[in-house]
Parts: C-alpha cells; sequence; structure tokens
C-alpha cells in the first residue's frame, strides 16, 4: 500500500489505495495549492461532478488550514484530492515540495485521507475554459483557482469510477 503514514490523516500516492479506504459515498474536496491561493472545489456526494467551490487567499498556515478544514467539515466531504505541480517530464520541484509539506502539515489536523494527483496542465486547461467562455481577464483572475481545483478533483473522480468499474466487473 503507497499510504504514507502521518499522526493522523494518510496520504496516498496512487489512486486505487485511496479507492480503498474511501466510503462507498460522500463528496471530496480537489485542492489547488499555490504561492498565494488555495483553490477549493467539492463534489456532489456520489462523486460524478466536480464543481468550483471558492478561492481561499493564503495568510498562515494556521489560519489557511482551519479556513479549509471548516468547509470541508461543512460540506461533509469524506477525503481530499490535491493537485502536484510536477514539472512536464514528471520531476518534482520546489513547488511539487511545498505542496508536499503543505499536506503534510494538513494531515497532522484531519483524519481525512488525502491523494495526491498530477495537476500538469490543469491551469492552462481551466484558463483555456474560462477563455472560451467568454471571462473578462480580471474575472479570470478571480476564479482560476477553484475552476483549476475542479479540473484536478474531475481527473481523480473519472479516475475513482474507473476503479470502481474494474471492481465491479472483476478486472
Amino acid at each position: 500500500m503507497s499510504g504514507l503514514g502521518s499522526d493522523f490523516g494518510t496520504q496516498f500516492e496512487l489512486m486505487d489505495d485511496f479507492a480503498g479506504v474511501l466510503p462507498s459515498m460522500g463528496s471530496l474536496a480537489g485542492l489547488d495549492f499555490g504561492d498565494k491561493t488555495i483553490g477549493v472545489a467539492i463534489s456532489d456526494r456520489l462523486r460524478g461532478v466536480a464543481t468550483p467551490t471558492l478561492t481561499i487567499r493564503r495568510i498562515k498556515f494556521t489560519v489557511d488550514a482551519e479556513a479549509l478544514i471548516k468547509l470541508l467539515a461543512e460540506r461533509e466531504v469524506v477525503g481530499m484530492v490535491l493537485g502536484l505541480p510536477r514539472n512536464m517530464d514528471g520531476s518534482e520541484g520546489p513547488r511539487a515540495q511545498a505542496t508536499r509539506a503543505f499536506a503534510r502539515n494538513l494531515s497532522r489536523l484531519t483524519p481525512l485521507p488525502l491523494a495526491y494527483w498530477d495537476e500538469r496542465l490543469s491551469t492552462v486547461a481551466a484558463e483555456r475554459a474560462l477563455i472560451e467562455a467568454d471571462t473578462s481577464r480580471k474575472r479570470r483572475k478571480e476564479l482560476i483557482d477553484h475552476v483549476a481545483a475542479s479540473y484536478i478533483l474531475q481527473g481523480a473522480l473519472d479516475r475513482l469510477a474507473h476503479i470502481k468499474r474494474g471492481a465491479v466487473h472483476g478486472g
């Protein structure tokens, strides 16, 4: 199992392992962690659709984590998917290291399982979608982080659905 042990919540590198610890129903949160913000998306309880929810303006970890954990409790979230910003060659640079540090610290404060999801190009896709929707530059800046979080979460939801279908059909 690829769960990384911690004092509280468990972190998963593989979606298959994450799927194994989730209850059969319940919302998931997608998180796009950045230098200045944390984009948040939340799924429906059946985990079919990711909805961009809000962007938390980062202040300091304890304040940011408190706001995030409060939102997750209000929305009855049962697990988190955190976008991991890998380089295009698949390696991990300073942004990925900062994201993993955030995950480690967050996992000490909540029992919710957390899975990493390769977020390469999620912000590019979110920006393209907002441009296609004729969203103004100012409005795109307000929306980009939680729309990117919804791309991260939707990718994970689709993978989880595929895993579930495989389990149901014996494969």
